[in-house]
């Protein structure tokens, strides 16, 4: 989908992804001490607006101008103030080493562009600093609930890592998420690593 099929979408009433964080998310970094962290495809923020809200210094990218519009919106009612920034994740370039956390959630998008994404994704990351990636498995189109119906823009878990490199993995997995009203769980990608300490 082109940044204006997404700004379609997100200029409908409401949040399309609700308000309150992704669970799989906030439980793996709920018990990390506050950094400076950058949210990769954040839409209407609302990891970025939560991560901000416990204290982290966040900077979150996004190629929807409606979805950051809501976001910043969202954000100065709740009190926060993340740095949103308009971008296609192709083209942006994050500062290398510079975040303590390097979040990416959904991002569905051709294998080619994703590799280029994870890499910056990964050099980005401070030593000792995470990466946390939550996406829809290639298996979820035949076995799992909702999410892309077009495979090229599905992954497995060894995909992911093939394209982190410089970066110890700590978790790299498929794991089951409970839809409600649905038939089928969901079933995603889970890949959480760090980048060593220097020397």
């Amino acid at each position: 989908m082109s940044s204006k099929d997404w700004d379609r979408r997100y200029a409908a009433e409401g949040l399309v992804w609700g308000a309150g964080p992704n669970r799989l998310f906030a439980a793996e970094v709920a018990a990390l001490a506050p950094g400076r962290a950058l949210d990769l495809a954040c839409g209407e923020g609302r990891n970025a607006i939560w991560l901000a809200e416990q204290g982290w210094d966040v900077t979150a990218v996004d190629y929807s101008q409606v979805a950051l519009a809501k976001a910043r919106e969202i954000a100065a009612r709740r009190g926060v103030a993340p740095v949103f920034v308009a971008a296609d994740l192709v083209e942006y370039h994050p500062t290398e080493g510079a975040f303590d956390l390097v979040a990416m959630l959904y991002l569905q998008i051709p294998a080619a562009e994703l590799r280029v994404v994870l890499q910056r994704a990964a050099a980005a990351v401070a030593p000792r600093g995470m990466f946390l990636l939550v996406g829809h498995d290639l298996l979820n189109l035949t076995e799992g609930h909702g999410g892309p119906r077009d495979r090229d823009v599905l992954y497995t878990a060894d995909d992911v890592v093939a394209d982190l490199p410089g970066l110890e993995i700590l978790v790299a997995e498929r794991v089951v998420r409970e839809v409600e009203g649905a038939e089928r769980q969901a079933i995603d990608v889970l890949v959480r690593a760090t980048a060593p300490a220097p020397g």
